[in-house]
């Protein structure tokens, strides 16, 4: 499945390079490997093949090489536009590997921000093309994706039902992330036009609109499927610059969602102003210039891998539960509380 990456603070702000290329588990290499502390221990990737778990396997074989797409946080068009304050998203996309692209290696090199999201794409069946990667961008909202809305073609119109004119007008791809991003979206704002998508909303309401949103993906499978629908994977994280949610779902009595995990920690190591090093304690970084006892500033990564080789530094969010992270940086962890009547059977399993 897909690989995504996210990072926010108030006021320490990374370089890209660090936190996308450097790392020897950094997203660009999550392509091909994987490091999942607490589902999959790390270097043993090629036992997935005699695992006796089908979706651990499904979820952690899969080369992510099907788009690559990343949206950085930046003031300036505050200087140039009126009525525009506060962080907007930049946002650059392609259909190269991470690894093998020069124009993401470039711009990672030289491009600092506060907040950023980076995604690999695994294709769950829609077209391989720059429109369908990820993240999403509308207005100073940013929304994606890992996993998968089971049967969406079953419901895709009927999400566009739901979704307000200006975000059904704004859904440029045939992803079914996109479309979650637009109900998102349309549930944030109250059907809002675009000039809605210009401003902040509280926390809450950005975790309200989230579950509302995945309650109306379930309901609408019940309607249409009834008995035979599968479940969702649905770790969905979205940012306005400030502030962070993300959650990590999956409407099935006893599977595991895709893994995903957060840290308050991970960020010094992975900055090369600071002593340490994210790939093991015995290298040096010899780059630093900052002493061992200075302090970085708060901030909080949300990845579905961890970056770093400490696995001390990364929680793994727990099965149907949300991390909301406040423009303070205070991260928050809460269940997800939906009806039990809307969990679905998998075949391969029950």
């Amino acid at each position: 499945m897909c690989r995504w990456f996210a990072y926010i603070s108030p006021i320490e702000p990374c370089l890209l390079s660090d936190v996308l290329i450097t790392p020897a588990n950094s997203i660009s290499k999550q392509c091909s490997e994987h490091y999942l502390p607490g589902l999959l221990p790390h270097k043993k990737e090629k036992e997935l093949d005699h695992s006796s778990d089908a979706l651990l396997r499904m979820r952690n074989s899969l080369l992510n090489m099907d788009g690559l797409g990343v949206a950085w946080y930046t003031m300036a068009a505050t200087s140039y536009i009126k009525h525009i304050n506060g962080p907007r998203p930049a946002l650059y996309k392609s259909q190269s590997p991470p690894i093998n692209d020069f124009n993401f290696r470039a711009l990672c090199e030289n491009t600092e921000t506060h907040c950023v999201f980076a995604h690999i794409r695994a294709s769950s069946g829609s077209v391989v093309t720059q429109v369908n990667s990820h993240p999403f961008v509308f207005g100073r909202h940013t929304f994606m994706h890992n996993g998968i809305i089971s049967s969406f073609s079953d419901i895709r119109r009927d999400m566009t039902d739901l979704m307000s004119n200006d975000t059904f007008c704004n859904t440029f791809g045939s992803t079914d992330s996109e479309h979650a991003a637009a109900l998102y979206m349309t549930n944030l704002t109250n059907h809002g036009g675009k000039d809605s998508w210009q401003k902040t909303y509280p926390l809450e309401d950005m975790l309200g609109a989230m579950v509302k949103t995945v309650n109306q993906i379930m309901e609408l499978q019940k309607i249409k499927i009834g008995d035979k629908r599968t479940p969702n994977s649905l770790n969905f994280c979205t940012t306005d610059g400030t502030q962070m949610l993300a959650i990590r779902f999956r409407n099935h009595a006893t599977e595991q969602p895709p893994s995903l995990y957060w840290s308050e920690f991970a960020g010094r190591t992975l900055n090369r102003k600071y002593p340490g090093h994210p790939d093991s304690p015995d290298l040096i970084n010899e780059q630093a210039i900052m002493g061992e006892d200075e302090r970085i500033g708060k901030h909080t990564i949300i990845a579905s891998e961890p970056t770093t080789y400490d696995k001390r530094e990364w929680h793994l969010i727990g099965k149907n539960c949300a991390l909301t992270v406040d423009n303070q940086g205070f991260e928050t962890e809460v269940p997800i509380v939906y009806d039990d009547s809307l969990n679905a059977s998998d075949p391969a399993v029950d």
